[in-house]
């Protein structure tokens, strides 16, 4: 852009602006990235891959691993299944007492584990408000594999309800409206308008729920229990490996990152943009 110079007559270029090099921001960076690199770094070549493959052999890994993955995809299918409408609500109404609700689905996500996990005892505990009336028909919650899928549930689903409302609140309600014109229902406009266009966002929230289920641990052993077999879940049998096998440990905690990071992954990179071309 030139600007007029009344002093000379004449026309002169503003100068560029300043920016800051970005060598500047990777040294600034640095401290943080190592904090979180060389731990992860310590597990990975902890082991030699001769001894993950013998330890991932080990009839108590395997049953973790199987438990993991089945107890974490049906938190996420009920996640995903509960959340929806509340997610849809928040995004698209206001209403009294929208506050709080706001703030009752973040406060998994900032409460501890333990505290979850005692919560959930007396209320579906053999003492407790439902689960009393249950272990009276015979139904038992406690100490099952039910009881680790509701425990990682109530940790994850806020992850994927604050995901999907980013996603549902950035449709405008105007393709909507268009919609509804054209003779389609509020249920049609959902699944026709709305859900493909926030598809990033909610696939976003799947990945950070699952990824948050597979890695629930408070919550678990204390209503659950840790239970070889029935509810030992990879955090638990990493726990107790701890204890007793730190090569078994450090296995389980091997896989729970590689899971946890090719989830988000594969959503990073089915989603991201077609002109960026660096991973």
């Amino acid at each position: 852009m030139r600007l007029f110079d009344s002093s000379w007559g004449k026309t002169r270029r503003r100068p560029p602006p300043r920016r800051h090099k970005p060598e500047a921001w990777w040294a600034l960076s640095l401290p943080l990235l190592l904090f979180l690199l060389l731990p992860l770094l310590a597990l990975l070549f902890y082991s030699s891959p001769a001894e993950l493959a013998a330890n991932l052999a080990l009839p108590q890994v395997r049953q973790a691993i199987g438990l993991s993955l089945r107890t974490s995809s049906w938190a996420t299918l009920a996640a995903v299944a509960m959340g929806t409408p509340v997610a849809y609500l928040l995004a698209r109404r206001q209403f009294y007492g929208r506050l709080l609700l706001d703030n009752l689905i973040d406060l998994p996500i900032v409460l501890p584990p333990a505290v979850a996990g005692l919560s959930l005892l007396l209320v579906f505990g053999r003492r407790g408000w439902v689960g009393a009336p249950l272990d009276q028909l015979g139904i038992r919650i406690t100490f099952t594999e039910l009881a680790v899928i509701m425990a990682q549930t109530f940790i994850a689903v806020s992850l994927f309800i604050r995901a999907a409302s980013i996603g549902f609140a950035a449709v405008e309600p105007e393709l909507e409206d268009a919609a509804a014109i054209d003779g389609a229902n509020r249920w049609q406009s959902f699944w026709r308008i709305t859900l493909p266009l926030s598809r990033r966002a909610v696939l976003t929230g799947v990945a950070l729920a699952w990824a948050r289920a597979l890695g629930e641990f408070g919550a678990t052993i204390i209503f659950a229990g840790n239970f070889p077999g029935r509810t030992q879940t990879m955090p638990l049998a990493i726990y107790l490996g701890f204890e007793l096998d730190l090569d078994v440990a450090v296995t389980l905690s091997v896989i729970l990152i590689g899971l946890s990071f090719a989830a988000l992954m594969a959503i990073k990179l089915i989603f991201r943009p077609r002109d960026e071309d660096l991973v």
